[in-house]
Parts: C-alpha cells; sequence; structure tokens
C-alpha cells in the first residue's frame, strides 16, 4: 500500500510567519530577563549582530555579524560609505528585517556614531551605532 496525497493541497497551505518570541537580554546588568516580542526582539538582534565581528566565533554561521576590522585606520569618507553597506549586509540577513536606511554620521575622536532606520516586519525603529 502506498500513501496517496494531493499536490494542490501541499501549494495551497497557508504560511504564516512564526512568532519571534525570545529571552529578553538585559545588556547593562549583563543578564537575562523574562521573554521580548516583535520590535523588541528585532532591536536586540541588531544589536548582537552590530556587536559581533563576523568569522571570529566558530558558534555563528559566516553570515552572522558585520565585519569593521579592515576599516580602522582609513580614510572617513570610505569608512562612511562602507559602514553603510557593510550594515545593511549584515543585517538584511535577519528576514524580520525589510530595509536599512536613512544613515547619518558623525566623529567624535577616534570613534564614529552612525544612526539608521531599520524597518520590519513588527515596525520602524531608529538606532545608533558606535564604531571605535
Amino acid at each position: 500500500m502506498i500513501p496517496e496525497y494531493d499536490d494542490n493541497n501541499l501549494t495551497n497551505a497557508n504560511s504564516t510567519r512564526q512568532p519571534s518570541k525570545t529571552y529578553r537580554i538585559d545588556f547593562e546588568a549583563g543578564r537575562i530577563s523574562g521573554f521580548a516580542n516583535g520590535l523588541e526582539v528585532v532591536r536586540q538582534a541588531v544589536y548582537k549582530i552590530l556587536n559581533t565581528e563576523r568569522f571570529e566565533h566558530i558558534i555563528y554561521s559566516h553570515n552572522y555579524g558585520r565585519e569593521f576590522k579592515n576599516l580602522y585606520g582609513k580614510p572617513r569618507h570610505f569608512v562612511y560609505a562602507e559602514l553603510e553597506r557593510r550594515i545593511k549586509e549584515a543585517l538584511l540577513w535577519d528576514d524580520r528585517i525589510t530595509s536599512v536606511n536613512d544613515f547619518s554620521f558623525r566623529n567624535e575622536r577616534d570613534c564614529v556614531f552612525v544612526k539608521f532606520t531599520v524597518d520590519s516586519v513588527f515596525g520602524s525603529t531608529e538606532l545608533e551605532s558606535v564604531v571605535n
């Protein structure tokens, strides 16, 4: 006896996005406390991605993280253009993030502060990151 199935029923199945509920990380206190969902999880994911150098930690895939190391000591305008491209590249691997735009940069001493907007399936949020 061979089971029978209808291919049409498989293609008509409704696909729904799974909730992105995960543990809430309190970065200031250095501990996990409760759960987070929605836009808070996207902010947390962005923070984690932009604070993880790509290819340095074997626990993460080669698609996870950012590549900022080789920007140190380069001309400012080159760094700005590359930061925008590399931040977009790093964040758009997350399927909850739909776009990254509205970049603005400012320098203070040896740091570059970059502000940008992340659009996600849960809404938009403005974020800031510091590159030393």
